[in-house]
């Protein structure tokens, strides 16, 4: 038998699952990085046999995750003596993680990227790429190299909404660790596709926040900020993101449509953030900005609105000001920008935030009226009647002849109304039911009494 089919015997013999002990099969770290080297492939970048991959089941397709993806695998851990110090499997559960982040160790990041769905590997993995020489106090001995079976369950894009509107999949890695903020000035290369068709293929530069100014969708504008300067990336955007329920007629896409992104940001330029302006810096851009929301909000934009007037909200909250004139000034600038989110959040339907942001407003003046008014509405739609009655009340001790109020209070009262009749109702049904029972309970212990005598 040849040298390197010796070392592979061993090697089989090293990572079989029934070896759990110091004693199975002592073995150095050279000898364990000449096995692999026979049989395996060097995944590190610089190829100095950190990593050693031995691939036991090929996967599925040619696809391989992305960094940042975040992907699911089975791992067993054991040392070069073939002790286990770690299983997935025992505890019957996968392990998640956004791969390339430096979550987990070095040579997993690195291998995992090497890998395609469904695939079963064999690591070897020097001290450098795993605990280094720490090792891991009862489990690891420091310096050690250590092997890995790993299987890659699933893969898929990073998310970056909650409402999973917008995935992301980095093809290269960008430099640096600043992103690109709203305000910030950004030139990338765009390509964008709908159903594999390539639609969109320019360099742009544009205003993070506004993009939409060029035709450039929200999904790519709120991508920007988790994006790093030479990054290459792929956004797949859902329609509340991409072209909604309009579609676009210039890139001739229907509605409700969802579309790719290909994006490489070239170059940016961060806007100034709220500790690096004074006062009078605030105020002279606030009109701008506000006018900019004022603009989206118009043109049934609103979360471009919202963006802008939440930046109005970031610059003013945490200023203090000067002077009553100044505070002044400064309460101003925040009751207009609460009240502006307040009414964006009503036609998004997103009542819980319309509220917040009317109690912000409330807070410092009690007697606004659009606040409680906007409250009232959203409360009204949330089906809190009693308490969007009280809310139109106050409106009209505000301000009397307000006879939307009035309407909305003849509304609430009706609903209460109605909400009281059905539960007549319920509970009339529920005690006919109940009654019955007990007269069949009754009926059937008379029978069996008489059956008795």
């Amino acid at each position: 038998m040849r040298h390197n089919d010796m070392l592979f015997m061993v090697l089989i013999l090293l990572t079989h699952k029934q070896m759990t002990t110091d004693q199975d099969l002592p073995m150095d770290s050279q000898s364990a990085t000449a096995m692999f080297a026979a049989k395996g492939l060097d995944v590190t970048p610089n190829k100095d046999q950190g990593v050693i991959k031995i691939v036991k089941c090929p996967g599925l397709g040619a696809e391989q995750p992305m960094i940042g993806d975040r992907v699911t695998v089975h791992y067993t851990g054991k040392l070069l003596t073939g002790k286990t110090f770690d299983c997935s499997r025992d505890r019957k559960e996968p392990f998640c993680f956004n791969v390339g982040r430096g979550q987990v160790l070095k040579a997993w990041d690195i291998c995992v990227l090497s890998m395609q769905k469904g695939e079963a590997c064999t690591l070897l993995c020097k001290p450098d790429y795993a605990y280094g020489p720490p090792g891991n106090p009862d489990k690891i001995p420091p310096n050690s190299s250590v092997i890995f079976e790993m299987e890659l369950v699933n893969f898929e894009g990073e998310l970056l909404t909650d409402d999973s509107g917008i995935m992301r999949r980095i093809k290269v890695k960008g430099d640096g660790y600043t992103n690109p903020n709203d305000g910030a000035s950004v030139d990338v290369h765009l390509e964008g596709r709908c159903a594999g068709r390539l639609f969109d293929c320019r360099d742009v530069s544009f205003i993070v926040g506004e993009a939409e100014d060029r035709g450039i969708p929200l999904g790519v504008d709120r991508a920007m900020d988790k994006m790093q300067r030479g990054e290459h990336c792929v956004l797949y955007l859902k329609p509340k993101y991409a072209f909604g329920s309009e579609g676009s007629a210039v890139y001739k896409i229907g509605p409700d449509e969802d579309v790719v992104y290909e994006v490489i940001l070239k170059d940016f330029q961060r806007a100034k953030e709220s500790w690096e302006m004074d006062l009078k810096e605030k105020l002279e851009i606030f009109v701008g900005v506000k006018h900019k929301g004022n603009q989206y909000f118009k043109a049934g934009r609103y979360l471009q609105a919202v963006i802008q007037y939440q930046r109005i909200v970031s610059w003013f909250e945490m200023e203090c000001g000067t002077g009553l004139e100044q505070q002044k000034k400064i309460q101003e600038c925040l009751l207009t920008a609460h009240l502006n989110l307040a009414l964006c959040f009503l036609r998004l339907k997103e009542f819980s935030q319309v509220v917040d942001n009317c109690n912000k407003v409330i807070e410092c003046d009690e007697s606004n009226e659009k606040a409680l008014y906007r409250r009232g509405e959203a409360r009204l739609l949330r089906n809190e009647f009693n308490l969007a009655r009280a809310d139109f009340q106050q409106v009209l001790l505000v301000n009397p002849s307000n006879r939307a109020a009035r309407a909305q209070i003849s509304i609430c009262q009706t609903k209460i109304k109605e909400h009281h009749e059905q539960d007549k109702r319920t509970y009339a049904n529920m005690f006919k039911k109940f009654a019955e029972r007990d007269a069949k309970v009754c009926c059937n212990s008379k029978l069996l009494s008489r059956k008795g005598l």
